[in-house]
């Protein structure tokens, strides 16, 4: 039996409202309008019933301190780079400004791997979104815990490429510069303060990135915009996604569509070809 056995089926609630303001900052932020009918566009929902752990109980990190207590969602998992790696997300209803929400989360599993970077625990986590009482939203996220960085280590450098990104065979395609500016305020959108995203000296000597690395979900993010550009407003159905390279604020990142009818893919490139992130759309 696991170590972390006693977590599984564990459930944590949260509430929290549809503010208004919020969500034209959040539209703000994208550099985007709003839907002609009024909802909120797809992606919100990440921005909604969020942790509010203290500042004093913060890690060198910036992330909550995570406690053996009966009280605490996930187990205290001693290793401590922590990355939202993947999300299948079911848009059930679209949400609306003013609305109540109530989540209900419930951790479904909790699997140990070795890597080549060295150990892995993956902790699957369900989520079920309510607006005004109406399933909204369904998502199971992946979490992954990792070991630190090695002591001393030079920040990596970028991947090898295969000789840049060609946007050729994709229907869509967007190049966009996430600059500090956007990192900064998609953590504030999120309460999001973990250190990698805004302390360019912890990301590289501490983690080992060789800058300040851009959010997983914000990249989801700017893949269900490129799908709402694509085919309208509150268009997808089905999202998964999968992160598999960190990308680099400052950098060149390159986000493309394709697909017709029912389905798309979609994908996260940097400039020098390397995926950022795989995604596929039903809709």
């Amino acid at each position: 039996m696991s170590e972390w056995s006693a977590w599984i089926g564990r459930e944590d609630l949260r509430r929290d409202h549809v503010d208004p303001a919020a969500v034209n900052r959040w539209l703000a932020t994208l550099d985007r309008a709003a839907p002609a009918d009024g909802s909120v566009p797809q992606a919100y929902h990440w921005c909604l019933c969020l942790p509010d752990a203290p500042t004093a109980i913060l890690g060198a990190d910036g992330h909550p301190v995570r406690e053996d207590s009966d009280n605490s969602f996930l187990p205290p998992i001693p290793l401590p780079r922590r990355m939202w790696a993947a999300s299948k997300v079911e848009f059930i209803a679209p949400l609306r400004p003013g609305q109540s929400v109530m989540r209900r989360s419930r951790v479904v599993s909790i699997t140990e791997k070795q890597g080549g970077s060295g150990k892995l625990v993956f902790a699957e986590v369900a989520h079920e979104t309510h607006g005004d009482g109406e399933l909204a939203i369904r998502e199971t996220q992946s979490i992954v815990f990792r070991e630190p960085a090695p002591a001393g280590a030079p920040p990596a450098p970028p991947p090898p490429g295969d000789g840049g990104f060609d946007p050729s065979g994709w229907d869509a395609h967007r190049i966009l510069v996430p600059s500090e500016a956007l990192l900064f305020r998609y953590s504030a959108l999120t309460f999001n303060s973990h250190r990698i995203h805004y302390d360019l000296p912890y990301a590289t000597r501490e983690e080992g990135y060789r800058g300040l690395v851009v959010h997983g979900p914000l990249t989801a993010t700017l893949l269900l915009d490129l799908a709402q550009r694509h085919f309208g407003d509150n268009a997808v159905r089905c999202f998964d996604f999968r992160g598999t390279s960190p990308a680099i604020c400052g950098e060149d990142l390159h986000l493309v569509l394709r697909g017709s009818g029912d389905a798309g893919e979609l994908g996260a490139f940097a400039a020098d070809g390397r995926q950022i992130m795989a995604a596929t759309a039903t809709l």
